[in-house]
């Protein structure tokens, strides 16, 4: 007799969406040529146990819930367990993903022998280098540990195998896009089987009380690779931000269900692997040189302080439309801020070419730096030096206006351990500081061309 049929269908590599036959459109997210055909998983023919309500948990009154701490044990990496949220959680799955070679195998094998060095065991599974290859650079990481066990395989169940073996209490995934399925046909990478695969992980995790690191691929857009689902299965995403030829990754939080997402951690790629950069305003600022179109901008990572020199030119262009570009700022920030320059103050910017930049290629999203960024930039058009050991910050309204931000007083105490002087600030800031000593003379003003006065003061002023 002829075997059966297999059955096929046409599933999006971007968003999972299904299709019975192929589309150049994915009907689902959009997406152009991501329809991929695979094998569907005969059902199964076997009649399901009806569960009574003796089999399930009943629901409770949330009050009458017991809530408890969270355990967490230290990675040995400080700048992790901060965007972790303070470390590891027993049975949580954690997703890092970043650009090939910015140091996701490095950072994660070197926390696998700290945590190991602890007395845990610890499982890495690699996929895509053989145990000889992980050995090798484990020497060069000073990452070669008892309690840490190596092994190169792809097949989950054997993985699985392996893990009811060793029992380890924490589990590496590198990477989640080589793991695979036998029971499903489609190809290691594809939709079906990097959402089947985290599933099972998940599963394996929450039942052991293992937690899992998870390596993930990017796509050339830097968005994560895969079925969008995945981010919602674990229970963490990190995201390694720098480019490979870079001396630092910033390791940021895009979700996290145990902790803040505004915390970043700060790394400098060393001959020895990641290492920790705990004072990170003094990494930025370590090769400043004060002159004209730069500003030093207090901002503030979730509970952590951090100073960045903001750099800009503006020069005159023959060419129209004159060009703006950052990759510090959104440029849709940027352009408005230049136009508060232009109408608030009648900075004749509109045949100039704006360049904006942040020291160490940082990238900063909160308003505060509004502030700091018009004064860089007028700096730079007008050619002067703003004011020394100064900091600025405040967020700047469309008619001029300079509003108040929050943890001003945090921002401060950090200029001060770093030897700044001063602040130009917002005047409702100044006010609320009144009478509080954190070492810096303050400033205060209430509009942008207050703070123009205040930051670039003629050279018989700033002595």
């Amino acid at each position: 007799m002829a075997g059966k049929k297999r059955k096929t269908v046409y599933v999006c590599q971007s968003c999972g969406a299904e299709s019975a036959k192929w589309l150049g459109k994915c009907p689902g997210c959009g997406a152009w040529n991501t329809m991929v055909e695979e094998v569907v998983a005969p059902e199964s023919t076997g009649k399901g146990l009806r569960l009574g309500l003796s089999d399930t948990v009943p629901p409770r009154l949330i009050g009458e819930v017991e809530t408890e701490d969270l355990p967490r044990f230290p990675t040995g990496s400080e700048e992790l367990d901060r965007v972790l949220g303070g470390g590891v959680i027993p049975g949580s799955m954690v997703l890092i993903v970043g650009d090939p070679g910015v140091g996701k195998s490095s950072l994660t094998l070197r926390v696998s022998a700290d945590v190991a060095r602890l007395g845990r065991r610890v499982l890495y599974v690699t996929g895509e280098e053989s145990t000889r290859q992980i050995r090798m650079r484990a020497d060069r990481l000073d990452a070669v540990a008892d309690g840490l066990f190596v092994v190169s395989e792809t097949n989950l169940d054997t993985i699985s195998l392996h893990i009811e073996k060793i029992k380890p209490e924490l589990l590496v995934i590198d990477s989640i896009q080589t793991i695979f399925r036998p029971e499903l046909e489609s190809a290691p990478g594809s939709v079906s089987q990097v959402r089947e695969s985290s599933v099972e992980l998940l599963r394996i995790a929450k039942a052991g009380g293992i937690a899992a690191f998870v390596i993930g691929h990017v796509t050339k857009d830097g968005s994560l690779a895969g079925p969008r689902v995945l981010e919602h299965i674990v229970d963490t995403v990190l995201f390694f931000e720098g480019e490979k030829n870079a001396g630092y990754r910033v390791l940021r939080a895009i979700k996290n269900r145990f902790g803040s997402t505004n915390e970043i951690g700060l790394f400098e790629m060393r001959d020895t692997g990641l290492c920790d950069v705990p004072d990170i305003s003094k990494f930025f600022l370590s090769e400043r040189e004060a002159d004209s179109g730069t500003a030093v901008i207090p901002t503030v990572e979730g509970t952590r302080p951090l100073l960045v020199e903001v750099q800009a030119l503006v020069a005159q262009t023959p060419y129209v439309p004159p060009r703006r570009t950052s990759d510090a700022v959104d440029l849709k920030r940027l352009q408005l801020l230049l136009a508060v320059l232009e109408k608030r103050v009648r900075l004749p910017l509109g045949n100039s070419d704006v360049y904006v930049k942040a020291a160490g290629g940082i990238r900063i999203d909160e308003p505060a730096a509004d502030l700091g960024l018009c004064v860089a930039m007028a700096s730079s058009f007008a050619n002067r030096r703003p004011r020394p050991k100064t900091i600025i910050f405040g967020e700047v309204g469309l008619s001029g206006e300079v509003r108040a931000v929050g943890q001003a007083e945090t921002r401060l105490r950090e200029a001060a351990r770093l030897g700044f002087e001063a602040a130009v600030l917002p005047e409702k800031n100044a006010r609320a500081l009144k009478g509080t000593k954190t070492g810096i003379k303050l400033l205060p003003a209430a509009t942008i061309g207050d703070a123009l006065k205040l930051a670039l003061p003629r050279e018989k002023e700033s002595e």
